[in-house]
């Protein structure tokens, strides 16, 4: 084939050079299945084709630890679990099936299009808003009920059997968290954020979204809220508005007879994209009643593609959500929903408050960003080294992701209920707002052990669900409610809980440690400085929570929004925009945010919006290599189903020769995908010879070879092919795209990064400067662009330059 080997010739390919670095691709057949067989990228004559029978087991394998972490990106935490990745696909396929299909769609059939996708938001955004009060009103109760017992106990001066009683209840609900989650989808585990920013920027690992991880993240979460953890729901709530939206978008379901003919449009990685993007908005609408701020999570920190249609549709998605959650609170202020409380969309409301500021509080507020931007990146650094060291434990299987779970809700427990001892009686304020001590679930007084007339300052901030002890931190008119010493002891628990809890295999955010933390020293700096500043201390709170957010997890725009719509107090828009640029310009020079950490230690190959430095040093040649796999446009059935036998390629390069062309021509890119269907259609020639393609279009349509949701496409295994069929021929040209994107191969490297991501590919071909050569030099995939794969390849070229 005139410089390009058939696939028969390539069954054994030479050694690895270059160091001993091996060349691998990312990409693996669509459907995410889970085999857990990871390939050798083919395209390469350095290449070494690796068959890995399952996920464990390889000095490759992406542990959290330092001493072996991920160099491939071929396999990825996902969760707690290690599983393979692969690439998403945004291109559009413009072969003749599309072209046909293009040209023949009416406007009817657009116009269906284009309704369905408002209903799917709408969907979307309704199904979030259930699921986010369902989850409130679950942890609510379940904590509720779990507190009363304790509190009952107490009155009663029974301490040992309260503490059996709240340290047990915790224990069993941990536990059942940590079981669902280990057997029936480790992927639940954690915040989901990560997996999710992931998944936007073009990679997917299996079960990410899957049904299974959607019922985990939901139950799991509420279990480990309600068993007292330092965690949160916000981010599993994200995480479940985007498994929402892939649900809704997988085009219907044949196993459970849920197929609907319209469904079909979306089959499409870039209709799937759009959805999830809005589930994430509409997660975060949910977790803090904050539309808006939904809109510009997804915007700031989710999604790595934007455009204007897609604003319109988060807006409409999470406004869905804002109604939906209304609705359902005004029907529980009748009291009908046990122990949900009269809470509304204003989470902490602030607005009682009208702050004037004076130079004085300006400097307060700089003294706060810096704290926040130091904590902060302590905070990403500590937490750095806990998710390597747990990772020993939780690769040891699920017994171990459990035991861990008790021993840390065990802590938890000795923590909430042990430490208020360490805290003096106060005597009731005789200007309090509230009852004092507080005789029931929540509160700002809480009685604990002290004796009538008194209240335990600590208890009151521990013996709390976490959404309360913000609101007791946030509450203005309290500026000699907490001791300082009730303040330091509460924020060097919550700091440490936090770090210790998100390791484990449990749903868990990380919005709620962090806002708990930052208002702990939020209100110490507001009752140390209440002598030169006018500010409350509550406000104090409020800016702490804001600077340490931005020291952790790097948002500005969308955590300024959050917490404005959290409170319903504008009158603190500039203050908190200020503390936020502060803390996250110091943090920025520690470290990363917490999620991008976490995405590199999970191994999944994120590339971001610019190209590193060193990339404008090399050529998109110098990272690919042939001879390439390669189809003619009318091909052997047997060189097909050997290359993908022995090949676990995505995409592979169809070249027109002599004589159906008068030198060799590149045509263009054909899937792997596409080649399984049209083997599975059995069209084929006795003969060599190139056709219309009119009989593949007339036995086949655009949909036949739409992507089929999760783990459900066609795999080689599934073809039963005849000697004699093997030996027939098969015309690629209807199904090949043949206007793929391609780069020349001078083209420098941190051009066709960028480009690359700007476009959201999975192949981006190269073909040669100098006519005389074969049509195309190799296939850049996104595993060619990640760090570890150019320095095994050139380990003394500098990161910096």
């Amino acid at each position: 084939m005139d410089g390009h080997p058939s696939p028969r010739s390539h069954h054994q390919p030479p050694p690895p050079e270059r160091d001993g670095s091996f060349n691998y691709d990312i990409e693996s057949m669509d459907g995410g299945g889970g085999g857990g067989a990871w390939r050798g990228r083919y395209e390469s004559s350095e290449a070494l084709l690796r068959y890995d029978d399952e996920a464990g087991g390889g000095p490759r394998q992406p542990l959290l630890r330092k001493r072996t972490m991920n160099t491939t990106s071929q396999i990825a935490i996902v969760g707690a679990n290690v599983c393979p990745i692969e690439s998403l696909d945004y291109e559009i396929v413009e072969n003749d099936l599309f072209k046909q299909d293009w040209r023949s769609r009416k406007k009817k059939q657009i116009f269906q299009y284009i309704v369905l996708k408002w209903a799917l938001v709408l969907l979307i955004g309704m199904l979030t808003g259930i699921v986010g009060f369902f989850n409130n009103l679950a942890v609510e109760n379940i904590a509720g009920l779990k507190l009363l017992l304790t509190s009952d106990l107490m009155l009663k001066q029974r301490y040992f059997t309260a503490f059996l009683a709240y340290g047990g209840c915790n224990l069993v609900l941990a536990t059942t968290a940590a079981a669902i989650c280990a057997y029936i989808a480790p992927a639940a585990a954690g915040s989901g954020i990560p997996e999710v920013k992931a998944y936007l920027n073009g990679v997917d690992a299996y079960s990410i979204l899957a049904p299974s991880t959607l019922f985990v993240k939901i139950f799991g979460s509420i279990l480990g809220v309600s068993a007292g953890f330092v965690l949160g729901k916000e981010g599993p709530m994200v995480h479940t508005g985007a498994c929402i939206a892939n649900l809704l978008g997988q085009g219907g379901s044949r196993k459970y007879h849920l197929t609907w003919n319209w469904l079909r449009y979306f089959k499409n990685d870039r209709d799937r994209r759009d959805l999830i993007t809005c589930g994430s908005a509409a997660g975060v609408a949910a977790a803090f009643r904050a539309p808006v701020g939904g809109v510009l999570f997804a915007l700031e920190e989710a999604a790595s593609w934007w455009r204007s249609a897609l604003l319109w549709r988060t807006f409409f998605t999470t406004a869905v959500v804002a109604v939906v959650l209304r609705g359902l609170i005004e029907f529980c202020r009748s009291g009908k929903c046990g122990l949900f409380g009269q809470g509304g969309l204003i989470m902490f409301d602030l607005s009682s408050t009208i702050p004037t500021y004076t130079a004085q509080d300006v400097v307060a507020i700089i003294v706060l960003g810096i704290i926040g931007g130091v904590f902060g990146g302590l905070f990403n650094f500590l937490l750095d080294r806990i998710l390597r060291a747990y990772s020993i434990i939780n690769e040891r299987g699920p017994p171990f992701k459990i035991l861990l779970t008790m021993i840390i809700s065990i802590i938890t427990s000795a923590c909430s209920y042990g430490l208020p001892w360490l805290a003096p009686c106060t005597p009731c304020p005789a200007d309090a707002a509230e009852e004092c001590p507080t005789i029931g679930r929540s509160g700002n007084f809480k009685n604990f052990q002290c004796p009538p007339g008194h209240y335990n300052g600590l208890a009151s901030l521990f013996f709390n669900t976490n959404d309360d002890a913000i609101r007791n931190l946030f509450s203005s008119g309290t500026e000699k409610e907490f001791h300082m010493s009730t303040l330091f002891v509460f924020f060097t628990a919550i700091y440490c809980l936090g770090l210790v809890t998100y390791g484990i295999a449990v749903p868990s955010g990380l919005f709620i440690p962090v806002i708990l933390a930052g208002a702990t020293y939020g209100r110490i700096v507001g009752t140390l400085l209440g002598p030169i500043s006018d500010l409350d201390p509550g406000l104090f709170a409020l800016l702490g929570a804001a600077s340490f957010l931005g020291g952790t997890m790097r948002m500005t725009v969308s955590v300024c929004v959050i917490l404005l719509e959290l409170t319903n107090d504008l009158h603190m828009l500039p203050l908190v925009m200020l503390v936020l640029l502060i803390s996250k310009t110091i943090a920025d020079s520690f470290n990363k945010g917490v999620y991008d950490q976490i995405v590199v230690m999970k191994g999944l190959p994120f590339m971001e919006a610019h190209a590193e430095p060193f990339m404008r040093n090399l050529v998109a040649g110098d990272v690919v290599s042939g001879p390439l796999i390669t189809f003619s446009g009318v091909e052997k059935v047997g060189n097909i189903v050997h290359a993908l036998r022995i090949t676990g390629h995505n995409g592979f390069p169809v070249v027109d020769e002599p004589p159906v062309s008068e030198a060799p021509e590149l045509v263009g890119l054909v899937l792997r995908s596409h080649l399984l269907v049209l083997l599975k259609g059995r069209s084929f020639m006795k003969e060599k010879v190139k056709t219309s393609g009119s009989f593949v279009l007339r036995r086949f349509g655009a949909f036949d070879f739409a992507k089929p949701g999760s783990g459900k496409g066609l795999k080689i295994e599934d073809l039963d092919l005849t000697d004699e069929e093997l030996d027939m021929y098969v015309d690629l040209h209807p199904i090949t795209n043949t206007s793929p994107y391609t780069v020349v191969e001078t083209m420098s490297l941190a051009k066709a990064a960028v480009l690359f991501r700007a476009l959201g590919l999975r192949h981006l071909l190269v073909v040669p400067k100098t006519p005389g050569r074969p049509p195309i030099v190799g296939i850049l995939t996104r595993h060619d662009f990640m760090h570890e794969h150019i320095h095994g390849l050139f380990p003394n070229l500098s990161k910096s330059h």
